[in-house]
């Protein structure tokens, strides 16, 4: 699968140049990052509103804005950023790989499992790469535990439990409906932040058992200019699922945006001796906590790597290609997560146990030392 491969870099040399496709709130945060990677040059960013692009470029000092074309048409540019709604992440990362450039998506890759296996297939043929959030897996406070975990402090580990737990972005954001479309809701919404962590833990997963429910069918908006106004619930608010792995471990994980009382960033795992409490899978950094079996009190396992934001991911991806080395948020470890969350979707719905589409290859932790900040290429 695409977003693996180890073999030969690009053929060029220096800064890789990134274009950055949609211009809403999470780009600010990729913008800030990536402006700041020696490794990344950053030259264009597209929107469909044109003064949006404008006004972000100017923000952060891109050269240049305008539209997706003209972003395609740009030969310095080898990764794009699609940074737009979940409905078109596989249609606009076709277009970019039909350009010849490699991809950063945001999660999720794509909305089933033919669309996402079709869009790694294509860049296959076209000798471009594809990742894809979430990068927050690469930050330090997950990769400290991960490293944990791969030096047997916990002895073989067996199971987890994952927990995200709120009322619902309804409350807080000022469009909140594409959060409860297709495509999104918190089993594709922020199941891609738990199950990500998973993989890296157990490798591939192999078969999903699930529920599900809906609290509400409408929901209304809770601030912003447009506070008041109802909406449709098109996909269920709660799921929880019974994961288990090919090597034999197993999590249950629930995602939940109608839970009155919140709890969320709660993940788990637990081995023949002892358990490891990870930080939050949507952020870059904290501290893991580790019980050992005979001992009365727990250690701190304290975070020591990279603790930049989103766009980690992308600094990545463009050492890959310069390098030859496989990207960690890679295209094939999304398709595989992708295809869990789908599983867990079929298996609400059925009622039945049922087999995840595709396998992947267990990534690898980053050394301590890896540093975005740092000018490598």
């Amino acid at each position: 699968m695409s977003g693996g491969s180890t073999t030969g870099g690009t053929g060029r040399t220096g800064r890789v140049g990134v274009g950055v496709i949609g211009a809403g709130v999470i780009s600010g945060t990729y913008l800030e990052n990536m402006t700041r990677f020696p490794d990344l040059e950053v030259l264009f960013v597209a929107d469909l509103i044109a003064e949006r692009a404008r006004s972000r470029a100017e923000e952060y000092g891109v050269p240049g804005h305008g539209t997706v074309e003209e972003l395609l048409a740009i030969d310095e540019i080898e990764i794009v950023v699609n940074l737009t709604i979940p409905a078109v992440h596989a249609e606009v990362g076709r277009q970019i790989v039909a350009a010849g450039k490699s991809v950063w998506s945001e999660k999720p890759l794509a909305l089933d499992h033919t669309s996402g296996s079709d869009l790694l297939a294509a860049a296959d043929a076209a000798g471009v790469r594809v990742a894809c959030a979430p990068d927050t897996v690469l930050g330090a406070g997950i990769q400290s535990a991960m490293r944990a975990i791969a030096r047997g402090d916990i002895g073989e580990p067996l199971t987890a439990t994952t927990l995200f737990h709120v009322p619902g972005p309804d409350a807080w954001h000022p469009d909140p409906e594409f959060l409860f479309a297709k495509g999104a809701g918190p089993l594709f919404d922020m199941g891609p932040y738990y199950v990500t962590t998973l993989v890296h833990a157990f490798g591939a997963a192999s078969s999903v058992s699930a529920v599900s429910s809906t609290s509400r069918t409408t929901r209304s908006i809770g601030s912003g200019p447009r506070a008041g106004t109802e909406f449709a619930v098109e996909v269920p608010t709660h799921h929880a699922a019974l994961i288990s792995f090919e090597g034999g471990q197993s999590a249950q994980s629930t995602f939940s945006f109608q839970n009155a009382l919140p709890r969320m960033g709660f993940v788990e795992i637990s081995g023949t001796e002892g358990t490891i409490v990870l930080p939050d899978p949507n952020t870059f950094e904290g501290d893991s906590t580790i019980w050992r079996f005979g001992q009365d009190e727990p250690s701190t396992l304290t975070a020591a790597g990279s603790t930049y934001g989103r766009g980690s991911g992308v600094l990545d991806l463009a050492r890959a290609l310069r390098g030859g080395d496989a990207e960690r948020a890679s295209g094939a470890v999304a398709s595989h997560v992708l295809d869990v969350l789908l599983a867990v979707s079929e298996a609400a719905e059925s009622r039945s146990v049922v087999e995840v589409a595709s396998t992947v290859e267990k990534p690898q932790p980053l050394a301590e030392a890896w540093d975005p900040s740092e000018a490598t290429l």
